[in-house]
């Protein structure tokens, strides 16, 4: 294959070649590990100036934690980092941007309730004699909006006003007005409209024309090989291909990340489990505008249901609108037969509807009480008489639940704060087993967790589907989906674009699905990336 050729001669060549051509960044060797988990094992990225040097892997590959080390926001553990030659210690996202380097975040890190301005000046405020000058920050900030195409952003404007798209515009104002010499872009069209995206890569031309480096971060190939100069391809924390030209063909670049060594040993799927009979979760038409649209799939007892796509395609958002936490514009869900209220989290708590949503210490559990307060907190009114909790119930109850999860140490006073992150998933799980869901829905279950630990969770979600919970599962690593799935959505900017049973698929067939678009018409098997080329 030639971009396995390309990946041996880069391994050998690749440092040479670039001395010669006045490298503005070697980034060689990083490694990064966190408590259980190994992020970085080896990644080596250059960049030269005027390039827009493409950043490709799956979720979960690494890249957002090499940018991080690139950013000043990590430390690596080993690796060196040198630009135009020297040898360099990024301590800190401020010593990042006084070298030259500026970040654009997927999840923008604006200050909400101040202004536009401030925003793209904060920590670098023009200033005489100590004293900060507002007014040339606001003319400066002007400008910078002129430059981008958008003079209708008046610098005094709140930024939480903005839509997304203007948010965009002005993390991208602030990387411009610190005069960076590399410029990270993480995945920066994922909240822009197609003309908003014309505008951005004139002003990524402009940029590149100028000298200025940018590593651009994305899953879509057609904007690759659109303004792409040469890919960078990293999977499971290690570089496996660099160098590659930017019109590269789906196939390899598949190949590459697709082709990892799976090391954990999902539980045997019994189909036997699985009553086609007793349909308990429906979902119909259902639609919020800019998040996903036209959404229907069926689950039955003992099911497992995995949606697959993108950060950014509506996993998560459909999940929080079957649960009540949103309100769809349109369509219906049902459980049991019985159509839920639309946007009441109440109504479908209490038809049996239960989630674990992806931020568990945000949005699900209160880390600073006990375990049995976080386990009985869906099933209050069930241990309350004449407004007195039953506690010894309720820790006898919570202690029960959490053994069978084999949640150590299972006890009940003990704060969930305190605990691991596989276990605090478990107690997330163990509240709707107390609760006696019908319809659990787990979004990104083994997000932080170790490998030990994961092995527990799929274990435990495939008991629970045998006990006859329909079991609805999102995550961003499709080895898993297609481990743990009976059957699986294959989601692409908001539209299900496949709907397969996972042992009709392959890992390589749901990423080309969802980052070419390809909508699977036949047999899975016959999506073969050779012939989506």
């Amino acid at each position: 294959m030639r971009a396995i050729s390309l990946v041996n001669q880069a391994a050998a060549c690749e440092v040479s070649h670039q001395e010669e051509a006045d490298l503005l960044l070697a980034m060689t060797g990083i490694g990064k590990s966190f408590p259980g988990v190994r992020a970085l094992d080896g990644v080596d990225l250059v960049v030269e100036p005027g390039e827009v040097h493409c950043l490709l892997g799956q979720n979960g590959a690494g890249k957002s934690t090499l940018i991080k080390v690139l950013a000043g926001a990590h430390q690596p553990d080993e690796g060196e980092i040198r630009w135009q030659g020297e040898p360099v210690r990024l301590s800190s996202p401020v010593a990042a941007l006084r070298l030259g380097v500026a970040t654009m975040y997927q999840e923008l890190d604006l200050v909400p309730g101040v202004s536009v301005a401030e925003n793209i000046f904060l920590g670098h405020e023009p200033a005489r004699f100590g004293f900060a000058r507002k007014a040339a920050a606001r003319t400066a900030t002007a400008a910078l909006m002129r430059r981008l195409g958008h003079p209708e952003i008046h610098p005094d404007r709140e930024v939480g006003t903005l839509s997304a798209a203007g948010q965009q515009l002005v993390s991208m104002a602030r990387a411009l007005a610190h005069d960076a010499r590399l410029i990270v872009m993480d995945e920066p069209t994922a909240a822009l409209a197609s003309d908003e995206v014309d505008n951005l890569f004139r002003i990524v031309a402009e940029l590149t024309a100028d000298g200025v480096a940018i590593v651009y971060i994305s899953h879509r190939l057609e904007e690759i090989r659109r303004i792409g100069s040469r890919v960078t391809v990293i999977k499971d924390g290690r570089t496996v291909a660099t160098g590659l030209p930017a019109d590269t063909p789906t196939a390899e670049l598949v190949d590459l990340m697709s082709g990892r060594k799976v090391e954990t040993v999902f539980p045997h799927r019994d189909e036997t489990t699985v009553d086609p009979t007793t349909e308990v979760l429906r979902v119909e038409g259902l639609s919020r505008r800019g998040e996903f649209a036209d959404v229907g799939f069926t689950v039955h007892a003992g099911e497992i249901v995995g949606i697959a796509g993108l950060v950014g395609a509506g996993r998560s958002e459909i999940l929080e609108t079957i649960a009540g936490a949103r309100r769809p514009d349109k369509g219906t869900v049902t459980v049991d037969g019985k159509r839920l209220r639309p946007g009441s989290v109440g109504a479908a708590v209490r038809a049996g509807v239960g989630l674990a949503p992806e931020e568990r210490k945000s949005q699900a559990l209160l880390l600073d009480l006990p375990l049995a307060h976080n386990v009985t907190l869906a099933s209050l009114p069930a241990y309350s008489t004449a407004g007195y909790l039953d506690r010894a119930r309720e820790h006898r109850d919570a202690k029960a639940t959490l053994e069978r999860l084999e949640l150590r140490p299972a006890d009940p006073r003990r704060l969930v704060g305190t605990f691991s992150g596989g276990n605090q998933q478990k107690a997330v799980v163990a509240r709707w087993l107390v609760h006696g869901c019908r319809v659990l829905l787990l979004d990104e279950p083994t997000r932080g967790v170790d490998v030990g630990a994961r092995a527990e969770l799929y274990r435990l979600i495939r008991e629970l589907a045998a006990s006859g919970v329909a079991v609805v599962l999102v995550s961003s690593e499709v080895p898993e989906v297609l481990g743990l799935a009976d059957r699986v959505l294959v989601l692409r900017e908001g539209h299900v674009v496949a709907d397969r049973p996972a042992d009709d698929l392959t890992e390589a067939a749901v990423l080309d699905c969802v980052m070419e678009g390809h909508v699977m018409t036949g047999s899975a098997h016959a999506l073969d990336p050779e012939e989506a080329i």
